[in-house]
């Protein structure tokens, strides 16, 4: 199984969904005025000129998610962008919108824009999340065949000190890993249902328990004030083995171990594919130093945050049991998706 689990990595790696998107925004001046702090990662950061202030911004739609169900889908790319902007340490703050739909004279499609609007606004009101702005983009069709229902949201949150920041990567091999939220391994309308098992379901796609939201960003964002983390990155599309294999550096890699995670009684007879792949929501991957667990568990209980150790840094390699993989193939693999494509 865990060879399995392991080449199922290199085959997500390859979608042009989780393909690293570095051939297209590095043929870009991201440095005008030299205030891009960070490109990549969760969110961009940039700074404020002149000041020790700085914007993240992020932008999410997973259009999967609002095709089978167009309320959950837009509430899921409200709280993803919140997610994004509180994993780099931000406040977030606003959003704005740019509702991509067919012809709103079908009732179906009308009925969509309808479902999504309630959902971004019942995301929005929950985290203290407000729209300030937005546009629409409709008749987007093909022959008659619409686009997926795409409610791309932008989120934009500040972090009052840029120096008080995390980024996804690793930095100190023997770093314990955590997962924060609970993984029950929620397998419908992933890309693991999608790419792997070939099958679209149209229904049933994650719910995001906005509250829990809210909850898990504050807790995300107070650890990262603290420097009690090393490395922060949310859980979405790929689910925790993709999240992982994102947070390698090139000399970094990581050793799972779900032995923990497994022991819940809910969860204890469910398939090991759906838990490394699975894309429950409102979930962040944290690394930090071995003589902080004591305290970091602490503060999780003291919130009723669930928190799972999962893995350590290790080098090089992503390691299941006896099964294991060089970063550096995985990353040559993912990173060469779309200049093959396009070049």
């Amino acid at each position: 199984m865990p060879n399995q689990v392991l080449e199922n990595l290199k085959t997500l790696l390859q979608v042009p969904d989780l393909a690293s998107k570095k051939w297209i925004y590095e043929q870009y001046d991201s440095q005008v005025m030299n205030d891009t702090i960070q490109t990549g990662g969760d969110a961009a950061i940039v700074r404020v000129h002149g000041t020790q202030k700085a914007l993240a911004i992020s932008t999410d739609c997973t259009p999967r998610y609002v095709e089978a169900d167009a309320f959950e889908g837009a509430k899921q790319a409200v709280a993803e962008t919140y997610r994004n902007i509180s994993a780099v340490g931000g406040k977030p703050l606003a959003i704005t919108n740019c509702l991509n739909f067919g012809n709103p004279q079908k009732p179906e499609i009308m009925g969509q824009i309808v479902r999504a609007i309630k959902g971004i606004t019942e995301a929005s009101k929950i985290l203290d999340y407000p729209v300030v702005s937005g546009n629409v983009s409709l008749y987007n069709e093909t022959d008659g065949k619409a686009i997926k229902p795409t409610p791309a949201i932008g989120g934009v949150g500040l972090l009052k000190n840029f120096n008080k920041r995390c980024d996804i990567n690793f930095k100190n091999e023997g770093d314990v890993i955590f997962i924060v939220g609970k993984t029950l391994g929620h397998i419908n309308e992933s890309l693991f249902e999608h790419e792997i098992l070939k099958e679209e379901s149209k229904k049933n796609p994650p719910k995001v328990d906005l509250l829990e939201e809210r909850k898990h960003g504050e807790f995300i964002r107070e650890l990262i004030e603290a420097s009690e983390i090393n490395a922060c990155h949310d859980v979405s599309d790929g689910g925790l083995l993709v999240a992982l294999f994102e947070m390698c550096g090139k000399n970094l890699g990581c050793e799972i171990d779900l032995s923990e995670l497994k022991a819940q009684e809910e969860i204890s007879d469910i398939d090991e594919n759906h838990l490394f792949f699975g894309e429950d929501q409102s979930r962040y991957i944290v690394a930090l130093d071995p003589h902080l667990i004591k305290e970091f568990k602490k503060k999780s209980e003291a919130k009723s945050i669930t928190v799972f150790r999962v893995a350590t840094v290790i080098k090089e390699k992503i390691k299941i049991s006896d099964a294991e993989i060089d970063v550096k193939e995985l990353q040559f693999v993912n990173q060469t998706v779309l200049s093959k494509k396009f070049s």
